[in-house]
């Protein structure tokens, strides 16, 4: 892994705090999490902003990881200034580049985990989720809404420095688990209410057959004996 803080120290103290510009970015920019506590093991830790429930969690997790992925044409330019100018001793740029085209392979692997865990969700439960599921995606993708007075380094030093929440991987792996294990009685915390099925409601054709044998018509009564 290249040695981002160490970059970024160097990209500091070689420039005035002035030249970028700016302002920090918005809140929905790309901002580290605050440091969570210490003693929490690191897979058990939820990212800032991201909700709490497994379902929407992945969806949170595949939405900003997506964001990430496709930030990588637009931003590499400005990660290859940063990474010639500010060389730490002893290292290879071409192997410090390595790592984000690494990353990248990783990041699509990821990403089909998390689809593959969320779509176990939705097969199995009762109710329709994948409205949820879309906008917690979204939540997560829009961490990489910049605004225009985000400049080109300060972006491409959050990418360079973002990773994905080691919770992740773990979440999507168990509830892809519980969903595949649990089938028709897997139950997700904030499943939407959804309509009764048409088929419940539609009434039976007026041709159709009835479920219950008619009754036998009753016997006529015996003709009377003439003799």
């Amino acid at each position: 892994m290249a040695p981002i803080a160490l970059a970024l120290f160097l990209l500091l103290q070689g420039q005035p705090a002035a030249a970028e510009g700016a302002a920090p970015p918005p809140a929905d920019a790309a901002a580290p999490a605050a440091a969570p506590a210490a003693d929490t093991p690191p897979a058990e830790r939820w990212p800032a902003g991201a909700p709490h429930d497994d379902y929407q969690f992945v969806g949170w997790c595949y939405g900003s990881l997506r964001g990430y992925l496709d930030l990588h044409d637009q931003v590499m330019p400005e990660v290859t200034r940063i990474e010639t100018t500010y060389r730490p001793p002893g290292r290879k740029l071409s192997d410090d580049l390595k790592v984000y085209a690494d990353m990248q392979k990783d990041g699509r692997r990821q990403l089909k985990e998390f689809q593959a865990a969320m779509t176990a969700a939705e097969k199995a439960s009762l109710r329709p989720i994948n409205v949820v599921g879309a906008g917690a995606v979204q939540k997560g993708r829009s961490v990489w809404n910049a605004g225009p007075e985000v400049t080109k380094a300060r972006l491409a030093q959050e990418w360079m420095s973002w990773a994905l929440p080691a919770k992740c991987e773990a979440t999507a792996k168990s509830l892809e688990a519980r969903a595949t294990l649990m089938g028709a009685s897997f139950k997700v915390n904030s499943e939407p209410e959804a309509q009764a099925p048409a088929a419940d409601a539609a009434p039976a054709p007026a041709d159709a057959p009835s479920a219950e044998p008619a009754a036998a018509p009753p016997a006529e009564p015996p003709a009377p004996n003439p003799n």
